[in-house]
């Protein structure tokens, strides 16, 4: 959300065989890796109104999509997401608050789950406010209009039928959704069992009862409280969110075994299954494996998440089909008109400005400085996501920075604006200035354009990128990376 402190960036070095200057395996002798040519980094800023060019690799976009398929992704995938998260991130903050060890554990992990709830949150709050579902549906009227005067693709473009396809598999796609939330990668039992199909047998190939699965020990990587809590939690919030014949053969277990005491379920299966013990091995060909309340747990989600695939699978060759006609009826009716591809994950390059947009009503601004970020970082006790060590208050509270201080505002600016048209999977692309000098890295784009997805709005749609002055700054200051920056050779 804009302003921006974040300042997201990485620095890699990329070593090489020293007599090739090419790819090679890790060797003490490899050599850094001396390219041909390379961008030149830039001190020297930017201000509002300057040239500014992005070239990276987003990952998809879908702005040719039909008015059904924007509304089943509001209420199918993006709202289910943003409630399941919700749920596990409050339990995660809270344990995480409550002792530093487990903050260090889950830092990334929320992190990661907060980025797309709130991506969710944010898509869905663009798409009822700006009305794109009412936009895209009056444009689907205009080319339907226009097909049945030309008749192109008649009898193939049906926007009725396509209408009343999407319509057929929205709870199917909703229920995936929260199951994909609720039992993928959420927890670290249910990650466990759903890994052991796919596991690699050890043990004798000529004595199948002797093979067996085991799992490496990675308790450092997850807490054991926060596990369970947040698995008993998620598994009550699916019951609650999702129509019966959704649920897997477990909830009659929970029902009749445990009378819906999910934290007891819970319990019952860290203590009788196997997944979860130290050194355990589970012989995958004896008659006790499936006995393990754990294996068969992990069944059992298997069998329901094929059953919710194969409903999906239905209907997924209509709708591309119909979808295509679409985009095909839009291109022939808009023919003299220029049209770009979606983003399919290949190289991209975006040219545009650097400058803000009408943020409630008032100018954005188009960068921020080090103090706003200061000013952050003394609220750690109110928001704990702005804790700092003690370090970074002192180097960004500097009354200087020297050659790191924009000339034009007299600050050391962190993050800035372009309209450059960016999405997800940009993150790291280079933002170069109109002589072709590295100014920055693309890291984000702003909350009131998260719709750009689907519809890109050239009113609202920015993409922040990380002054690359701020990022010299840190490899000097705090990194004392002297001699990486003698070879960056910034001008």
């Amino acid at each position: 959300m804009w302003p921006r402190q974040t300042c997201d960036f990485a620095v890699f070095r990329v070593y090489a065989d020293p007599k090739t200057n090419g790819p090679a395996a890790y060797s003490k002798d490899n050599v850094p890796y001396k390219p041909k040519r390379w961008a030149q980094v830039s001190m020297q800023g930017y201000k509002e109104g300057d040239f500014a060019m992005t070239i990276g690799y987003p990952g998809s976009t879908s702005r040719y999509i039909s008015s059904y398929g924007i509304r089943e992704r509001r209420d199918a995938s993006n709202a289910p997401r943003a409630q399941v998260r919700g749920v596990k991130q409050e339990i995660m903050r809270r344990h995480m608050r409550a002792d530093d060890a487990v903050r260090i554990k889950y830092d990334s992990k929320y992190a990661s789950s907060a980025n797309y709830w709130k991506n969710s949150i944010g898509m869905n709050k663009c798409i009822d406010s700006i009305g794109i579902i009412t936009q895209k549906k009056a444009y689907e009227d205009r080319i339907q209009q226009w097909q049945d005067s030309t008749g192109y693709l008649k009898g193939k473009l049906d926007l009725e039928k396509m209408g009343q396809t999407y319509g057929k598999r929205l709870q199917d796609l909703r229920a995936f959704t929260y199951w994909t939330e609720t039992f993928a990668r959420t927890n670290e039992f249910c990650t466990r069992a759903m890994q052991l199909n796919r596991m690699e047998l050890k043990g004798p190939e000529e004595k199948p009862k002797k093979q067996y699965v085991e799992f490496r020990d990675n308790s450092d990587e997850w807490d054991e409280a926060l596990d369970r809590e947040v698995f008993a939690a998620l598994l009550k919030n699916y019951k609650e969110q999702v129509d019966a014949k959704y649920l897997p053969a477990f909830y009659n277990t929970i029902h009749t075994k445990f009378g819906d005491n999910y934290t007891a379920y819970v319990d019952y299966l860290y203590k009788k299954s196997k997944l979860m013990k130290k050194g355990q091995k589970l012989y995958v060909n004896k008659k006790s494996y499936k006995k393990d309340p754990g294996v068969q747990f992990g069944l059992d989600l298997t069998e329901s998440l094929a059953g919710l695939r194969a409903k999906l699978m239905e209907t997924a060759d209509e709708l591309e089909l119909q979808e295509r006609y679409l985009c095909a009826a839009k291109l022939r009716m808009e023919e003299d008109m220029a049209h770009y591809s979606d983003a399919n994950f290949t190289m991209r390059l975006s040219y545009g400005q650097v400058g803000g947009f009408e943020l409630g009503g008032k100018p954005s601004g188009y960068y921020t400085t080090a103090e706003s970020l200061v000013a952050k970082m003394k609220q750690a006790d109110q928001n704990f996501e702005y804790f700092a060590e003690p370090i970074m208050h002192e180097l960004l509270s500097a009354k200087d920075f020297g050659a790191y201080t924009d000339k034009t505002t007299g600050k050391m600016q962190l993050c800035f604006l372009t309209n450059n048209d960016i999405t997800g999977g940009n993150s790291g692309s280079p933002m170069f200035d109109g002589k072709g000098q590295l100014i920055g890295l693309a890291f984000d784009g702003n909350w009131d354009s998260l719709s750009s997805d689907i519809n890109f709005d050239a009113r609202l749609a920015r993409c922040i990128g990380v002054d690359i002055r701020f990022v010299l700054f840190m490899m000097d200051k705090w990194g004392h990376a002297d001699r990486l920056l003698r070879e960056i050779n910034a001008k």
